[in-house]
């Protein structure tokens, strides 16, 4: 860190960007742990658990984070133990990463400047250290017994190589070697080698380094195995940029083939300079011929097509040293199965295109991603909004004109309506995040909880590719938490009880989403024990709520979601204060969404939420009342008709009822709700009912006219003005004036009272 600041460098610039790659490290590694099968465990997931922490503990170092740099680095040690077969993965193993994981959390949030209390990593460093240590003295009893060594072979010069390192070499002798690592445009990038041999006990130790030719070569020291450092170096460096050599051996003017080809030293003289236009012309120090060392002569040129100045450049598709290895290899290959070049042009060009293929799909991969900041993202979507009202206004002025004499420019609106429409779907599109965002989070926590509990409960997810809009991913996480939380505690029962009610002692929850129109359903369902009617009833009675027997399925069900209501005998940790439910509705009523309960007692219980899919632009019902003109979400229309007036009851302190295909449903005058002044004789008053429907009810509102459906861009009215009752946002109509939206749930909830 004092060295970049020296050198007026700062590395402060680069703190997101660690902290985005931290925390999809952190979530990868937290899905590899749950995912641990201790029975069948393999190699490959244990290697993705430990990339993951290695790279978050090198950023941490680099950029100074010491507490996530030391954690990470006990974690890792634990883990290339399990790796190496030197322990035996077990359950309180996966325990203490999971919960190091949170602490890193915790960490990487304060650093970030979030505030919160730090996390105690003292307690998990020691855990850790104890589980690293436990298997030390039974590693011999893991691992294999060595094999006896191969016959010697019957001269020196032919004994097989791995590495340049003599295979014969028996594993656990202390042995001096070169790791030749390069040619690295950045040599920067084959610093964290050090660490390798600083973070792993036992690896060995680096005595020398120096720089030579553009490769970083190390002097090292080791019992290790060539693989062993092969795998290990391959964190940071492809392993083609890796040779291992003996100690002494010549350094390379470039680094060899990879590590496993036999004939690395033959293609040393191979330089990758290239001025002229081909191999061998005037300028190039190419060579044009490389010698195998069967000694066989194979031409470089034959493949060179010449348009550049320098390799890799158009017509070269590779460079001359890359293509001289390829023609070397081959060679070898063929003299070893006695077959001549000419006879197998087929695999040549069979293997130069597959080499092609791997370029093309590693430069594809860089590319199909781009980073961008969401304070970018929310202005598009804002100038896009603005263009989609500069379009309702065009269209409503067109509407005024003669359709014979301005047929080209009501033909260019209409296209514009269109791109317009296509454009805003476009740009939505790229706030929109996959529900797997969401849904990744909870099979840790229900672990967690389930195990709190003594329960055994199952996670099942569908629909994980549905996509919501950022905002409300994030606004929906602690719903969903709370109905997923209640489930496993109020509706999973325990394993004994689920038996002898001739259910299997798992549980089940099921967390799923959909598409449904211009909404997103989100339903979390479980076969646990279902809601109790008559309790809930007898609950709400003693609350002094008024109820009574003969109450719909579904009113009893709503009665969850009453402030303080909760049907828990005992308060704990867990439930039991009657504020879950409470919250889970009013949050969700905030994002313009409902709730609806389904259950059956004795088999389980289904909470469906439902969504508009953003919060920015939405489609609504445009209605007038009076002179003022009112913006309904078109997702809660039902219905519209005329208002007869023998339709219309009046009940107990003057509320209206209208009865519409045999269903009872309160009124509401929209002109009273808000006020609207309105002469004494309009014809046209309240001579229109819109039925509307939220949380299962529905009421009829009473307006003057429909005018329409169209697009409209949401603002928010609290954060410009105030929180207004009933309303939910606003918008700029085509004529440039303002409209309220009106927020459906409220007005249903007040017809309620």
């Amino acid at each position: 860190m004092a060295d970049d600041k020296n050198d007026g460098f700062d590395l402060t610039q680069f703190y997101q960007i660690f902290f985005e790659e931290a925390g999809e490290n952190l979530e990868q590694m937290e899905q590899q742990l749950l995912n641990l099968d201790l029975e069948t465990v393999d190699d490959e997931e244990l290697n993705a658990i430990f990339r993951c922490a290695h790279s978050i503990k090198g950023g941490a170092a680099t950029f100074g984070f010491e507490d996530v740099a030391e954690l990470t680095h006990q974690m890792e040690s634990l883990l290339d133990k399990l790796r190496r077969h030197e322990l035996t993965p077990t359950m309180p193993m996966v325990d203490v990463l999971l919960e190091s994981t949170d602490a890193l959390k915790g960490l990487l949030a304060r650093h970030q400047g979030l505030g919160g209390e730090p996390p105690e990593t003292s307690g998990l460093v020691q855990r850790i250290r104890v589980l690293a240590s436990a298997g030390a003295p039974s590693a011999p009893a893991v691992q294999p017994p060595p094999a006896p060594p191969p016959p010697a072979p019957p001269a020196p010069a032919s004994a097989p190589t791995v590495g340049g390192m003599p295979a014969a070499a028996l594993p656990g002798a202390t042995r001096q070697l070169l790791a030749v690592i390069g040619p690295l445009d950045d040599l920067s990038l084959a610093d964290p080698i050090r660490e390798l041999f600083r973070d792993i006990a036992g690896l060995g130790t680096i005595t020398g380094e120096r720089t030579d030719n553009g490769c970083r070569v190390y002097e090292i020291t080791t019992q290790s195995s060539d693989d062993e450092l092969l795998d290990l170096f391959a964190f940071h460096v492809a392993k083609e940029k890796i040779q291992l050599l003996p100690a002494g051996a010549s350094t390379p003017p470039v680094a060899a083939a990879p590590a496993a080809d036999t004939g690395a030293e033959h293609s040393h003289d191979i330089i990758e300079q290239g001025y002229g236009l081909f191999a061998g012309a005037p300028g190039s120090p190419v060579a044009s011929t490389v010698t195998s060392q069967s000694g066989a002569t194979v031409p470089a040129q034959d493949w060179v097509q010449g348009y550049g100045l320098f390799p890799g450049a158009p017509g070269n598709p590779l460079t001359p040293r890359e293509h001289a290895e390829s023609l070397l290899a081959e060679s070898q290959s063929l003299a070893a199965t006695g077959t001549s070049a000419a006879t197998a042009p087929a695999e040549t060009k069979a293997r130069e295109a597959a080499k092609a293929s791997r370029t093309a799909s590693t430069a594809q991969m860089e590319t199909t991603t781009l980073r961008v900041s969401v304070s970018k993202i929310d202005q598009l979507i804002n100038q896009v909004g603005e263009l989609v009202i500069t379009q309702a206004m065009l269209a409503q002025y067109s509407r005024t004109l003669d359709a014979t004499l301005n047929q080209q420019l009501l033909a260019g609106l209409a296209d514009l309506e269109r791109n317009t429409r296509d454009l805003q779907e476009s740009v939505m599109s790229i706030r929109m995040i996959p529900m797997s965002v969401v849904f990744s989070r909870f099979p840790r926590m229900l672990r967690d909880l389930a195990g709190k509990l003594g329960k055994k409960v199952e996670l099942i997810t569908h629909g994980e590719a549905t996509e919501l809009d950022k905002g409300l991913i994030e606004k929906i996480t602690d719903p969903l938490t709370h109905l997923i939380r209640n489930s496993c505690d109020h509706g999973i029962e325990l394993p004994d009880v689920r038996i002898a009610n001739g259910k299997p002692e798992v549980g089940t929850i099921t967390l799923s989403a959909a598409h449904q129109g211009g909404s997103i359903l989100i339903e979390v369902r479980d076969d646990g024990k279902g809601l109790n009617r008559q309790k809930l009833i007898d609950k709400a009675r003693s609350k002094g709520m008024d109820v009574s027997d003969d109450m719909p399925d579904q009113e009893v069900w709503q009665l969850i979601f009453a402030p303080g209501f909760s049907t828990a005998e005992v308060v704990t940790d867990v439930s039991g204060r009657g504020v879950g439910m409470d919250v889970v509705k009013k949050n969700i009523a905030s994002l313009g969404g409902t709730v609806e309960i389904d259950s059956s007692e004795g088999f389980g219980m289904s909470v469906k939420v439902r969504l508009p899919l953003t919060l920015a632009i939405m489609d609504g019902m445009t209605v007038r009342v009076g002179n003022e003109v009112y913006i309904l979400p078109l997702s809660s229309v039902v219905e519209s008709f005329q208002v007869e007036a023998t339709s219309i009851n009046t009940v107990a302190q003057n509320a209206q009822l209208v009865k519409v295909r045999d269903e009872y449903m309160p009124v509401i005058e929209i002109d009273k709700t808000f006020d609207v002044p309105r002469p004494a004789d309009d014809p046209s008053a309240n001579s229109i009912m819109v039925v509307i429907e939220s949380d299962g009810s529905r009421v009829a509102l009473m307006v003057d006219e429909l005018l329409g459906q169209q697009q409209v861009v949401i603002k928010n009215l609290e954060s410009n003005y105030k929180k207004v009752p009933n309303v939910s946002g606003a918008t700029i109509l085509g004529d440039g004036s303002v409209s309220l939206i009106l927020d459906t749930s409220a007005l249903v909830r007040r017809a309620r009272l």
